[in-house]
């Protein structure tokens, strides 16, 4: 009998599901999924900031990004320039509230760090350094994004380059 009622019962769902799509337009139906997706990302974001788990930053930041109206970005870029930003900040280089608790070290950024902020390897030609450089910088130069506050961002990129460029090509 209660298999009964739950098919029955998401039958019903399903029907009325159906027939709200094809009553309603496509704008309707976008939006209606866009506020789905959002409300969803900020439970979703609210739980794990309760849980404190690693991965709370990850919703927020998202959401973040999004907000900062940073263009060009496809989510694996984002993905990445979320994990450079976990790195710089554990190693005291990077606050999301322009203030850290840990002493900062020096300016320098080491080589390993500075490969790893470009997303290249050891071993690669100068252009491939100027050219991963420049894609960064194209999506992250204040200039292209005037009302995200990307300039510490943008200077890390450019030392970075700088101290691949030093210390591999002189």
């Amino acid at each position: 009998m209660n298999i009964f009622i739950t098919g029955l019962l998401i039958f019903i769902v399903v029907y009325l599901i159906l027939n709200w799509f094809a009553k309603t337009s496509s704008q309707k139906i976008s939006r209606t999924a866009r506020n789905l997706i959002l409300i969803i990302s900020l439970i979703l974001a609210v739980i794990m900031l309760i849980g404190g788990r690693l991965l709370v930053s990850l919703p927020l930041f998202f959401l973040a990004m999004s907000a900062l109206k940073i263009k060009g970005l496809t989510a694996f870029q984002i993905w990445n320039l979320w994990r450079v930003l976990n790195y710089l900040r554990s190693t005291g280089r990077f606050s999301y509230f322009g203030q850290t608790s840990q002493t900062r070290p020096s300016s320098n950024i080491s080589l390993d760090e500075a490969y790893k902020i470009l997303g290249i390897k050891k071993g690669c030609s100068k252009n491939e350094v100027i050219k991963a450089c420049n894609t960064l910088q194209k999506k992250l130069h204040p200039d292209m994004n005037p009302n995200s506050n990307t300039e510490h961002l943008s200077k890390i990129i450019n030392e970075a380059k700088e101290t691949i460029l030093k210390s591999d090509f002189t």
